[in-house]
């Protein structure tokens, strides 16, 4: 499943409170770090082992309701969700935490 966009608050609240786990890639088009690993989260989108996880972006700059909300304070920052609960989250450009963040995800 391809990266999408989260647009809206009221999107994000959907999204957060369904029933699949759902890891949000909050970024700027400023970050050099973002950057690098937006093409590694791509493709663990695209991962068979990860298809039940619903996989999105939040533009911290377009989005700063959404990031005042969560008190997103560095980018990147990947955070899981399930059931309306954040699981876990990650800060910074890291490859290998960003997998275990997914494999946690997987699990649930």
């Amino acid at each position: 499943m391809p990266v999408q966009a989260i647009t809206s608050l009221q999107q994000f609240h959907d999204l957060i409170n369904g029933d699949k786990p759902v890891v949000i890639d909050f970024w700027a088009k400023w970050c050099g770090p973002c950057r690098l690993i937006s093409p590694v989260f791509e493709g663990f989108a695209e991962d068979s082992n990860f298809a039940h996880i619903g996989f999105y972006k939040v533009d911290s700059d377009e989005q700063d309701e959404i990031c005042q909300e969560v008190g997103i304070r560095s980018m990147p920052t990947f955070s899981l969700y399930h059931k309306g609960d954040k699981v876990s989250e990650l800060v910074g450009a890291d490859p290998r935490a960003l997998q275990t963040l997914l494999e946690k995800a997987a699990s649930l």
